[in-house]
């Protein structure tokens, strides 16, 4: 059965490790995405802490940018596709192409790879608008972003689960 579902919440809040449960109650083959491109010892030990998370029904596709086109060409032939994380995936796009029209572009092609999946879809974002307003304008640029991405991926969700404190409340 085909359903998408957005895990959101705050750093360390659990998000992830819901995700992975969540996803693991689905027999078969399982796709990993990984947004994340460590540049440093310490997101690599990161990186392999969620590898050995996962177990063998689990293939990981390292995916910083072509979000969207690696969910069109999964999603049709595996059983779910984890992604985590949108927050990261949105880093990512600044850095490869910080032109607005480029990153809603990429947005509005995640959503429309959402609605067409064939299989479960299940997403990890950070939810980033409830802090301060950021003292720099690159970091106001990514809240916006973020911020935006999350309302457009949780509009197409069947279910959207906030996590606090490890425990996953349903919004949606």
């Amino acid at each position: 059965m085909k359903k998408t579902i957005l895990v959101i919440g705050g750093c360390r809040s659990g998000k992830s490790s819901h995700a992975l449960n969540l996803a693991n109650q689905i027999p078969g083959h399982k796709i990993f995405i990984a947004t994340c491109m460590p540049h440093d010892k310490e997101m690599e030990e990161r990186v392999l802490l969620h590898k050995k998370q996962r177990s063998r029904a689990w293939t990981t596709l390292e995916v910083p940018v072509r979000l969207a086109e690696e969910i069109s060409k999964n999603s049709q032939k595996e059983n779910v596709i984890l992604v985590d994380c949108l927050t990261l995936w949105i880093s990512n796009l600044i850095l490869e192409n910080n032109d607005q029209e480029n990153i809603d572009g990429h947005i509005r092609k995640l959503t429309q790879s959402l609605e067409k999946s064939q299989c479960p879809i299940i997403l990890v974002s950070n939810e980033v608008g409830t802090g301060i307003v950021p003292e720099n304008r690159l970091a106001r640029r990514f809240r916006d972003i973020a911020g935006f991405t999350n309302q457009r991926v949780a509009a197409c969700a069947d279910n959207v689960i906030w996590m606090v404190a490890g425990i996953p409340v349903g919004v949606k």
